[in-house]
């Protein structure tokens, strides 16, 4: 059966101009997908951090403050009524607010659209509120997108998902040629140099302090290296203790005789000149210090540009680098990061050859190639079901549930499909999703006219949520209706309504089942929902352009 073409993409996680590597990678995979799908509309809802505000791209259509419980709400009642055909979340626990990240899950729960989720970390021994997120993410996720085999086996051993939910799609990466170093690095005032580099926001599990112990063996072989860090400092780590890191880090170099040779550019570089800086690179060094590192977009970039890497066996770097594609040294140890880099630096030919070899095998991973990947998970998330995935007692994954045949819906939580009072929908519609997420000690009525929310009249009570497509909304919603004067001028207060059930009825069950948002229980208005406050143009901050 063909799939129905998308036309409707919303995605949601950090993004540009925000400095962070999710944000890069959503503005990337956004960018790949609308080159690949020209037809189809692809919006984002970023995150922003605290009271920060930013001067987004056109494609922001909606913006969430990351402390703000009820702006996840706000926009998924902006995505429903937008009429999203899927929504692409990009996963990380810090960019979410709440107990690690928890607040994601009021937007998940309201969404009416499938969602296909890119987890970029996947934790082998969670803490309990870890795994309680990650629990619901998966539960309110059609698909789930990994980037490495052993984020698929996590997934699988640790958090009891199938298989076929899991889509492996490798961490995308720009298109360049393979070229030799030395012709770049004039441009960088890096000529007559042996260049070692390091970059990404910076912060202490970076383990660049092994690699600068290191240097005085590496110099002694060698005396034109010239290790290269490249990045700001992770602001989260500025909030906290400033510049105290970088710091302790330069000390060490003087303390070691190698200042010299050691260059920090302390700023975060767009994509060009990051292209450059790689161009002109040796060798490149990855000495983080934690295993359970599932995904690095830095240590992609670099092997996808064609450079030898030496690295700490973290799992992404495991995975990447099997099969002689890269040097592997063990954590926290710089004579062997001292020892690698010295015999690459000797052996001319082998450099060349992981060169070569990292470049092509690094074709699969540029991001018109990711995009074709994502383009088919996003269509089989749109045509699943959204099931929750958990161990079942015995220690297997639980059983997948779908619609039944002929009917279009059917209550997950109790089964239910001959005595459930869903309408079936139109035959020129299409059904979203089935949705159970009430009580299961209702009991409600029989039947509920209209395509919108309907009671199960099994002893479940659940609800049931059959929408067929509903005209789309006008691109600038009118006046909120809310009557309460807002706190900021340019966001919106979204109050609650008291529902009404079917045909009158005022049982205890349908009140308490139907209690929540008002963009649940009834047809929603596009005069409910307006995009949050856009930098200088709400009052509530100055413009960009005159902020230090």
């Amino acid at each position: 059966m063909h799939a129905p073409p998308l036309n409707r993409i919303a995605f949601v996680g950090n993004y540009v101009p925000r400095r962070c590597g999710i944000a890069t990678y959503t503005a990337d995979l956004r960018a790949a997908v609308s080159a690949r799908l020209p037809g189809a509309e692809c919006l984002v809802v970023p995150m922003n951090d605290g009271t920060a505000c930013y001067d987004y791209p056109p494609e922001v259509a909606f913006e969430v403050r990351a402390d703000d419980p009820a702006g996840y709400e706000r926009a998924a009642a902006f995505l429903n009524l937008w009429n999203a055909d899927v929504v692409s979340l990009q996963h990380e626990y810090g960019i979410f607010g709440g107990e690690a990240g928890g607040h994601v899950l009021a937007l998940l729960q309201q969404l009416r659209a499938p969602v296909h989720t890119t987890l970029h970390t996947v934790l082998a021994r969670p803490s309990a509120a870890q795994r309680r997120v990650m629990d619901g993410v998966i539960h309110f996720s059609a698909r789930l997108a990994v980037m490495t085999d052993r984020g698929r086996a996590l997934l699988h051993d640790v958090y009891g998902v199938a298989a076929d939910r899991v889509d492996v799609i490798p961490h995308g990466i720009p298109d360049v040629p393979l070229e030799p170093a030395d012709p770049h690095k004039p441009r960088l005032a890096l000529e007559g140099r042996r260049v070692l580099l390091t970059f990404g926001l910076l912060s202490p599990a970076k383990g660049i302090e092994h690699v600068i112990e290191a240097l005085p063996p590496i110099v002694a072989r060698h005396p034109d290296v010239l290790y290269v860090v490249l990045g700001a400092t992770h602001p989260h780590l500025v909030a906290r203790e400033g510049e105290r890191y970088r710091r302790e880090l330069e000390r060490l170099a003087a303390a070691l005789g190698v200042e010299r040779h050691v260059a920090f550019h302390d700023r975060y570089v767009d994509m060009p000149e990051l292209l450059a800086f790689l161009a002109a690179a040796d060798i490149y060094v990855t000495p983080y210090l934690g295993e359970d590192q599932i995904t690095s977009g830095t240590l992609a970039y670099a092997f996808g540009c064609g450079k030898p890497v030496v690295s700490t066996p973290y799992w992404h770097a495991q995975e990447l680098l099997a099969g002689g594609s890269g040097v592997i040294v063990p954590f926290g140890t710089p004579a062997a990061i001292a020892t690698a880099v010295c015999d690459l630096l000797g052996d001319e030919t082998r450099r060349r050859a992981l060169c070569t070899r990292a470049w092509r095998l690094g074709r699969e991973m540029v991001w018109s190639r990711v995009a074709g990947r994502y383009d088919a998970a996003l269509r089989l998330a749109r045509g699943s079901v959204a099931v929750k995935a958990r161990r079942s007692r015995d220690g297997r994954p639980a059983r997948r549930t779908g619609p039944s045949p002929g009917r279009g819906t059917s209550c997950r939580r109790c089964g239910s499909t001959t005595s459930c009072g869903s309408p079936t929908p139109p035959a020129s519609s299409s059904t979203r999703r089935s949705t159970c997420r009430a009580p299961p000690t209702a009991t409600a009525p029989t039947t509920t006219p209209g395509p919108w929310p309907s009671w199960c009249s099994s002893t479940c009570g659940s609800t049931i949520v059959a929408s067929a497509r509903r005209p789309r909304p006008p691109r600038r919603p009118p006046t909120p209706r809310s009557s309460a004067t807002p706190s900021c001028p340019g966001r919106v207060d979204f109050g609650t309504s008291s529902p009404t059930t079917a045909a009158g009825s005022t049982t205890a069950a349908a009140t308490t089942a139907s209690a929540g948002p008002w963009w649940r229980s009834a047809p929603a208005s596009a005069a409910a929902v307006a995009p949050a406050c856009r930098p200088g143009r709400c009052g509530c901050s100055p413009p960009p352009s005159t902020r230090s």
